[in-house]
């Protein structure tokens, strides 16, 4: 299961503006590769939709079957906003309609032919074919 946590506006390039909802799944326990200690943590993806903002504001806090993958893409690099360091990246968290554990989204994680959607901050949809 993943809940709709938020949702923000982003402009396509031709200046026109659109919503996305931001996904969250469950919580993580994810282990410091420096400290060695367990911190949790929740995996999240944006999903662009057609609703006005009144709708989106609406569906916060609905949960949705599925779950938030992850998926390797073209490497890219990614500012990390409490300390300001730039890292690079090749992966994608993505939203996937299949429950985590299932078949299916194990098979399409590690599939070439997974497609997703990709949404790039203030930029247009990218169709990624993985």
């Amino acid at each position: 299961m993943v809940t709709i946590v938020n949702y923000k506006e982003r402009l396509k390039d031709d200046g026109t503006s659109f919503f996305v909802l931001e996904l969250q799944g469950g919580i993580d326990m994810t282990q410091s590769k420096t400290t060695g200690m367990f911190y949790a943590t929740a995996k999240k993806a944006s999903i662009p939709t057609t609703f006005n903002e009144t709708t989106c504001q609406g569906l916060i806090g609905t949960q949705l079957e599925g779950s938030i993958i992850k998926v390797d893409s073209e490497p890219y690099e990614y500012v990390i906003e409490e300390t300001g360091e730039e890292i690079l990246l090749a992966h994608r968290w993505v939203y996937s309609p299949e429950p985590q554990d299932s078949p299916s989204a194990l098979q399409n994680k590690d599939s070439n032919e997974f497609s997703s959607t990709i949404m790039k901050p203030n930029s247009t949809l990218e169709h990624s074919f993985v």
